[in-house]
């Protein structure tokens, strides 16, 4: 048997982080066991999916490397499929048609509810010869659900979970105007796409046993099912806006790497021993759903934050210069062309020591570009005193006679005027760092300087000596 997963996602809003795991899993379980991951867009609802919704979400998984092996199915185009199906149920006799008014089923439900029983539709078409119909009446379909025993689901992260029929009412399959629902929908494309385990959040837990029934009707066999526990938010609660960012969308404009974020959400919820830092080599090799926990899982933001600063420092120097040139490109009074690409990629080493995201490393790098005068920042403006402004004139001047400008005769320079003036050597470098970066914080001040170049050093250093 060839492992055939599918991500089957609703394109009506940004791909939440619950659904992004969900993708990743089914994934990486493909992979793992040598198989197909597919994509299902379920865009039944017109007014909600959008063409913009559905290229938010291809957008999303593409960041994340997520790829179908196959082109996506649209559900859309499938409901003649569908329907299909629900009359070949009314033909066999597992299905009926329902010529229940709206008020009829509320006075049901409300008659229910009084009793204290679920309100639950009461079969009333079920056994009827449907030459009682009133003529031209709107109808429904409905599959008739057993009345006896019990389902029994073999899930392959929450075990064995059972639901006696009794608590199963006869669901709708086709609505009044012809078209299928979605527990429809989902079973005819599972089995036509030959689908063979499903891995989704365990909120679709009842939706199984109802979808059960539809396989069992048409004698066709159901796939593996894997139910994963939901992510809540740090405090346990359900996971909303004000825990923090909750879509891909988000976690990407605040500067998260694919692989951090990919490498985090695989490790919510999913362990194998003492693992944690993962490339996607390794998550392949090593996902399976033995190792998914039962209890739902918090998101930790701090987590995150770290294991993004991990792969940030492993990351191509070219590609994180390329993602903060776009970034700076977007702020105001800093220079992107080729002169401050090449000053960006030649301190690229030390930026990313000092950053956990992109817009902290943009914004570490913007310096580089900004045109004099600088502005400083309160530390940087406390150690720009008249005493240093002097003392950084007297060494613009031994800087501006350093030939070659390099970073070992930087480090001399620096070391032989801080002994000449009987300074220590961070009584020079700070300074200096705050003159050339209006900043107190930067990489290595050699480092630093050679990336802006003499030119720009020694104008800057003059700017600030020159007040």
């Amino acid at each position: 048997m060839t492992v055939r997963t599918r991500f089957a996602p609703s394109p009506t809003g940004l791909l939440h982080i619950g659904n992004a795991r969900a993708a990743l899993f089914n994934f990486l379980y493909a992979r793992h066991h040598g198989g197909k991951f597919l994509l299902r867009v379920e865009d039944t609802d017109r007014e909600r999916s959008t063409q913009k919704a559905v290229d938010v979400l291809f957008d999303g998984l593409a960041w994340m490397g997520i790829q179908s092996d196959e082109e996506p199915v649209f559900q859309s185009t499938r409901q003649e499929r569908h329907a299909q199906v629900a009359h070949e149920l009314l033909e066999r006799g597992l299905a009926y048609r329902c010529y229940c008014t709206a008020e009829e089923l509320k006075e049901m439900r409300e008659t229910a509810m009084a009793e204290g029983r679920p309100p639950r539709y009461n079969g009333m078409w079920r056994d009827r010869d449907p030459a009682d119909a009133p003529k031209d009446t709107p109808h429904t379909v409905r599959i008739k659900a057993p009345r006896e025993g019990e389902t029994v689901l073999h899930d392959l992260v929450q075990g064995e979970v059972r639901v006696a029929n009794a608590e199963m009412d006869d669901m709708i399959i086709l609505r009044a105007d012809g078209t299928p629902v979605y527990q429809l929908a989902v079973v005819v494309d599972d089995h036509d796409m030959d689908i063979t385990h499903v891995i989704r959040g365990d909120d679709h837990l009842t939706n199984t046993f109802r979808q059960a029934m539809i396989y069992r009707a048409m004698g066709w066999d159901l796939p593996k099912f894997a139910h994963l526990p939901l992510i809540h938010g740090p405090d346990g609660a359900k996971l909303s806006k004000r825990h923090g960012a909750q879509s891909v969308v988000e976690f990407r404009e605040m500067g998260y790497l694919p692989e951090a974020l990919n490498n985090y959400l695989l490790r919510l919820g999913w362990g194998h021993g003492d693992a944690e830092i993962l490339s996607r080599e390794e998550q392949i090799r090593l996902f399976d759903l033995d190792g998914v926990g039962r209890s739902p899982s918090r998101m930790d933001y701090a987590k995150l934050l770290h294991i993004n600063g991990v792969w940030m420092r492993q990351a191509d120097d070219a590609r994180l210069t390329d993602d903060v040139m776009d970034r700076l490109s977007q702020m105001d009074g800093v220079s992107t062309d080729e002169a401050m690409r090449a000053r960006v990629l030649r301190l690229m080493p030390g930026l990313k020591e000092r950053a956990k995201t992109l817009v902290e490393l943009a914004d570490s790098a913007a310096f580089l570009g900004r045109s004099i005068p600088l502005s400083f920042d309160a530390k940087a403006q406390k150690l720009l005193t008249p005493e240093n402004r002097a003392m950084l004139a007297r060494l613009g001047a031994a800087l501006g006679a350093l030939a070659p400008f390099d970073g070992p005769g930087i480090d001399a320079t620096l070391r032989q005027f801080a002994e000449e003036n009987e300074l220590k050597l961070g009584k020079v470098a700070q300074p200096l760092r705050a003159a050339v970066t209006g900043s107190s914080m930067s990489p290595g001040i050699d480092d630093t300087l050679l990336a802006l170049g003499r030119d720009e050093v020694l104008a800057r250093i003059k700017a600030v000596a020159d007040e």
